[in-house]
């Protein structure tokens, strides 16, 4: 597989159910894929913090009713970079309606602004398939 610019890519998907406590899983395949490179701890921590913001927000505003669903996370390695996609099947948002900077302060309202903190891109919008949101963010290793 290649990423956008035509690198190769190891990819990694892993589809978990949309409550807090699977969140721990998609952390730990991070780190299982990280631990082969040779990285900074504080970049694998700001890589972990915002894989859980993103699908905490899924959990939060896809499935807020608590009917269930699943999230979908995919990790894509490159030897420059780590894109992870988080996505989901719930109603979706508008992206435009996000500000360029921290979005509205309510409560819990910062997750966007994090990952945007810790991270060196970010995507929103739909799904490629069907209802539902995708959250890309890449973070470059070298």
């Amino acid at each position: 597989m290649t990423d956008d610019n035509g690198n190769s890519a190891k990819v990694v998907s892993l589809v978990i159910p949309a409550k807090a406590e699977y969140i721990a899983l998609g952390r730990l395949a991070l780190t299982g894929i990280l631990r082969t490179l040779a990285v900074e701890a504080e970049l694998v921590a700001d890589v972990k913090l915002a894989l859980t913001e993103a699908c905490s927000n899924s959990i939060r505003h896809a499935y807020a009713d608590g009917g269930g669903g699943a999230v979908e996370i995919r990790y894509e390695l490159t030897d420059d970079r780590l894109a992870i996609e988080v996505s989901d099947e719930g109603g979706g948002f508008d992206p435009e309606a996000l500000h360029a900077g921290a979005p509205e302060l309510d409560e819990g309202g910062l997750g966007i602004a994090i990952i945007r903190a810790v991270t060196d891109e970010l995507q929103i919008g739909p799904r490629a398939a069907g209802p539902g949101s995708c959250l890309r963010f890449t973070k470059y290793l070298g």
